[in-house]
């Protein structure tokens, strides 16, 4: 496999003639005094081999004409190895990048910790880590590149705390490296798991992108991590109309038809600078939850929509959507963004592996963690919300919902199921539970209601677009307001 180098990668993200190099020659102690001779020898080759002077190397350019600073790996450098004076260039790197408030932009490709140098290099995990940390907390934007081969120490600091995580198609990535693992075991380890590709399929990831296609990614993030969050216009809010006192079990079937639009074409038709990411970021994933960074027109978001698409009689919403929907919660947090959650599901699993999956607890702490986000939170009542799984994205300081969407404890079957003990009364039952949209906004649960003319399934684009400027002129003005205090997103509750 051809691996870009450091300077290659410069030139396919960076901006023409923008990059100025903040590295100083390393640090490093005599021969006879901590340095061998042998080892001495092996870092002047590899200088001459790389045309670098350490395995990473730190500066700023300008991306689209954002100021940013990069730090990249240099695998030709004694295979991206880290010791002492690569450590304290990343470390400086970071320091200055937090410093003087720039994003961060990580690409890199390493076999780990710098055996020559053995323990006081791999400790130095610990210093990389802290700043890295140190510099997401001051809510500056992290986002990594994962190249051929990333593993060991690498992997297990710097390589796993973006905001973003991409890697490179078929990249070697993961902890314990092939050959180590052979040596110890005395047999191969299993094809295809330390690959890119599975990453990205179990939920550790956020893509797989070629070298050539990471400037838009990375562009795309920040033009929503970096949008403004001050000076937002205020927009005009539309009269939304007179909404038709359709019946409760009208609302119900016309929320469940199949052509109904859900998340995936709402930001089609809606939304700007979509960057979809993946899973947990811990080995789960779940196809009923689509989580982005996106924008509507000018207010950026962090985006958890229950994807009516992903969600199936088989394999209905699990816990682990939850858990992702929990990175979410992080991610508005960390970078400071407005959080969308997006409300249309059948309803969680009801199973023996959602039970052991803590299905009931993912729930709570959802409940907990949004009610108490320190950041603005809006949610849209999309079409259906059975359950705890729907009630669990509900919590924000305002709610939108489309005239047909509506909220139940139950499937109104389920309802009809437990008070009858059939399913003839669930239309009774859907009435007497007050779920529509129209009843919510009445008791003060939804602010507003987006009207169909007369269904989305019938307008499913002009819907989305009208839909979309609701949510731009919603979150804008939740940009203004900041994010509301927990003690108010729980009031809105209280009585009905």
């Amino acid at each position: 496999m051809t691996r870009p180098s450091a300077r290659d990668l410069i030139e396919l993200v960076l901006d023409g003639e923008s990059w100025r190099s903040w590295d100083v020659a390393p640090v490093r102690p005599p021969v006879g005094a901590g340095l061998s001779e042998e080892y001495a020898a092996e870092l002047a080759a590899a200088e001459r081999k790389s045309g670098v002077d350490e395995s990473v190397i730190t500066g700023e350019g300008t991306l689209s004409g954002r100021r940013v600073a990069v730090l990249l790996g240099e695998f030709g450098f004694l295979a991206g190895s880290i010791g002492r004076a690569s450590a304290d260039r990343i470390i400086a790197g970071v320091q200055r990048a937090t410093a003087e408030g720039l994003p961060l932009l990580a690409a890199p490709v390493s076999g780990g910790t710098r055996m020559q140098e053995g323990t006081p290099a791999f400790v130095q995990m610990v210093r990389i880590s802290e700043a890295v940390a140190a510099h997401k907390a001051a809510g500056l934007p992290y986002l990594v590149y994962l190249r051929h081969p990333t593993t060991g120490g690498v992997m297990a600091s710097w390589g796993s705390l973006g905001h973003v995580t991409v890697a490179e198609p078929g990249a070697l990535v993961g902890f314990l490296g092939p050959r180590v693992y052979s040596a110890l075991y005395g047999k191969d380890f299993p094809e295809g798991i330390q690959t890119s590709e599975n990453l990205y399929a179990q939920g550790i990831i956020d893509g797989v992108v070629a070298p050539e296609d990471v400037r838009d990614i990375l562009d795309r993030a920040l033009a929503v991590i970096l949008a403004p969050r001050s000076g937002v216009p205020a927009l005009a809010a539309d009269d939304d109309g007179a909404v038709p006192d359709v019946d409760t079990w009208d609302a119900v079937t016309r929320s469940r038809r199949p052509d109904r639009p859900g998340v995936r074409r709402l930001l089609k038709y809606a939304a700007t600078d979509v960057v979809p990411l993946n899973g947990t970021g811990q080995g789960e994933q779940d196809p009923g939850l689509l989580i982005a960074l996106a924008r509507f027109g000018q207010a950026p978001c962090v985006f958890l929509g229950q994807d009516r698409r992903g969600q199936t009689s088989e394999h209905p919403m699990g816990p682990q959507a939850l858990r992702e929907a929990r990175r979410g919660f992080r991610l508005a947090s960390e970078l400071g963004l407005p959080l969308l959650t997006v409300i249309d599901t059948q309803g969680a699993a009801l199973s023996p592996e959602a039970e052991n999956g803590g299905l009931a607890g993912e729930i709570a702490r959802c409940l907990a963690e949004l009610v108490t986000l320190p950041a603005p939170t809006l949610c849209l009542m999309l079409g259906e919300g059975n359950g705890g799984g729907a009630l669990a994205l509900l919590p924000a300081d305002r709610v939108v919902a489309a005239q047909h969407a509506w909220l139940s404890p139950l499937p109104p079957e389920g309802a009809s199921a437990i008070v009858y003990r059939d399913l003839d009364h669930a239309a009774e039952m859907a009435r007497r539970q007050q779920v529509r949209a129209i009843d919510l906004h009445r008791l003060g649960v939804v602010d507003r209601i987006v009207p169909e003319l007369p269904d989305a399934a019938d307008e499913p684009e002009a819907f989305c677009q009208r839909l979309g400027g609701v949510l731009e002129h919603e979150l804008s003005a939740l940009l203004r307001r900041g994010a509301g205090a927990p003690s108010d997103r729980a009031a809105r509750y209280a009585g009905h």
